[in-house]
């Protein structure tokens, strides 16, 4: 029981007891480059309701999240376009650590270091549940996609691509 209790904590648990969001915490055994792929396999949940946290950056390298469902990509040439930007390119792994003060494969788009814009692919919205990144490598929290919305104030774009 323990070890339940320790996982849990994390920035982005404790943001998400702090506006009292209700969610169900799923641990599993993370692998390397393992992606979406496997934790969807090891909860036994479809790859399209696990969203991963993207930690992109504009031309004037100003950090952004993106969150997009567990089996697509982002087309950064649609995403630049729908949020007004010149480009959108993927942050260094070290860069986007310094930004959410998360490692890499643990990334979740609550409790970052810093503030930065979330921009959502506008499907997540319409599913009933959505697994995410709780704070931590292996770690996934159920919650509704409506709490992106009101949590993160995060905007519904359209730039998915089918992996």
């Amino acid at each position: 029981m323990a070890r339940k209790e320790h996982i849990s904590e994390t920035p982005a648990t404790a943001l998400l007891r702090k506006h009292k969001v209700p969610f169900t915490e799923h641990p599993y055994e993370y692998e390397e480059h393992g992606g979406t792929t496997v934790s969807a396999r090891e909860l036994g949940v479809d790859e399209h309701h696990v969203v991963k946290t993207l930690v992109m950056q504009d031309e004037a390298a100003k950090p952004l999240i993106v969150l997009m469902h567990g089996d697509c990509k982002v087309s950064t040439k649609n995403l630049a376009r729908n949020i007004g930007c010149k480009s959108v390119e993927p942050c260094r792994p070290e860069v986007a650590q310094r930004h959410t003060g998360f490692m890499v494969g643990g990334t979740s788009p609550f409790g970052t270091k810093k503030a930065m814009p979330v921009y959502v692919e506008e499907s997540i919205l319409g599913l009933e549940t959505i697994y995410i990144n709780g704070g931590r490598r292996g770690f996934l929290v159920s919650i509704r996609p409506q709490v992106l919305t009101e949590v993160l104030a995060a905007k519904p774009v359209n730039c998915a691509l089918a992996e």
